[in-house]
Order: C-alpha cells, then structure tokens, then sequence
C-alpha cells in the first residue's frame, strides 16, 4: 500500500473529516496550541495513531515544509488510468470535467484541485508527463481535496479530449484572444473545461481540439489571471448556469 505525506491544519483536518480510513499516522507538534488543537476535534478519536513530535523533528519530517504543527501520513490515491478516466465519463450522465494543460506551479495544481472539489466537478484530468504530481506542497495548498477529488492522468491530453467530443461532451478552452466572453457560452450540457498552463496557456493541439475558446473580460488594466484564479472564475460560471 503506497503512502504519502500531507501537512498543515487544513489538509490534515480535512482529510480526517472525510477519509479518516485512510489516514495512517498523524504526527503533532507537542507544542501544538489549545486553539489549533480545538480545531481539530478528531484528534481525539486518533489515539492509536497519533504520534507527539518535538518542532525539530517535525520540521525534518517535512523538509522545511510550513507544516502549521501537524502532519499525517495518508494512504495514496493514485490517479486514474486513461482506460479509468473514460470509464468514469461514459458513466456519468451530464458531466463537468476540468483538464489542466501543463500546470507546472505545484499552488496553482492545488487551488485548481480546491476550487474543482467545490464546484462539483467529477473529473480533473491532466497530461501525465506535463502536469505536476500531487506533492504535499499540492495536498497542502488543496486543503484536503487533493486526496479526494478524482483526478486521472493520460498519454496524450489533446487525444483524450478527442474522445470526449466522440463522447458527447462540449470541450471549452479558456484563452485570452477568443472573441466570445466566457458568460456567452453555454456551459449547462457535458462540459470540458480546459485551461493553460502559467504563461504559455493552451498549447497548439490543445487549443485546436476544442469545440469553442472563449475569453474571461478583463475590464481593468491587467490582462491576464492567475491559472488557478481563472479556473475559478470558469467553474463557478459553470457552476451558476447549471444549477
């Protein structure tokens, strides 16, 4: 069985809250504060596997990582396969799938994963050789959605979304010269959404395998977002149409 680490309050918390099966080890500053610790209610429950650990050692444990005095070891959820990944769409009746196209910033993966946790998405989807892995800098930053949110990795991303138009599923790539704003589409059927990596945004084949490019309206003097920030700005547009 393959593990890894996580680290700080909220990716631990949240992991305890909606996986504890999965959590193995949990590791705590014995410094660690009545309020933080309050927080944390199911600490408690965790006698068994709840090692107290000086800062020093803790620090070691995740290599400088700002762990916020606590630390676990969780069960891997390893990503699924691109057989899996399309398993999972064909049985999905009106899906919203994110595909990230080479996001390389490991705080960007994991606001992506965060922010595609809470807007419902089924499935994010990346290259498996463009995209950063799920480090505990992602787990950290995803505040515990990086262990839950389904996530598939696959060979070829402009291949993958070809299947998906096969499928039935409208593939929309966010790219800033599009000529249509991003509230004109119509997001409520099988959706794709798929976003650029930081500074390159979609790439050549990427951008051709879409069905339609819109454009999120700048209206002020800077002209561009953050990757994570405009996945977030998609999904709830996404998110606001469908429901």
């Amino acid at each position: 069985m393959a593990d890894r680490l996580i680290y700080g309050v909220q990716a631990v918390r949240g992991m305890l809250r909606r996986c504890p099966e999965r959590v193995l080890q949990v590791y705590a500053d014995e410094d660690l504060g009545a309020k933080r610790r309050a927080r944390i209610p199911e600490l408690d429950a965790l006698a068994d596997r709840l090692e107290t650990v000086d800062r020093a050692a803790l620090d070691r444990l995740c290599k400088g990582g700002l762990h916020q005095g606590l630390a676990a070891r969780v069960e891997a959820q390893e990503p699924l396969s691109e057989a899996a990944a399309k398993d999972r769409v064909r049985e999905l009746s009106n899906p919203l799938l994110l595909l990230l196209d080479g996001v390389q910033d490991p705080r960007n993966f994991g606001a992506c994963l965060r922010t595609a946790n809470a807007a419902g998405v089924d499935l994010v989807v990346v290259g498996r050789s463009r995209n950063v892995g799920l480090t505990p800098v992602v787990s950290k930053v995803a505040a515990g959605a990086a262990e839950l949110q389904p996530v598939a990795a696959v060979a070829n991303l402009a291949r993958f979304m070809a299947f998906l138009r096969d499928s039935g599923v409208f593939v929309i790539g966010a790219d800033d010269g599009a000529p249509a704003e991003l509230h004109m589409a119509d997001l409520r059927g099988p959706l794709a959404l798929v976003m650029g990596a930081e500074g390159e945004g979609l790439r050549r084949l990427t951008r051709e395998r879409c069905d339609l490019l819109v454009r999120i309206p700048m209206r002020g003097s800077v002209e561009s977002l953050n990757v994570a920030v405009a996945t977030g700005v998609c999904l709830y547009e996404a998110l606001r149409q469908r429901t």
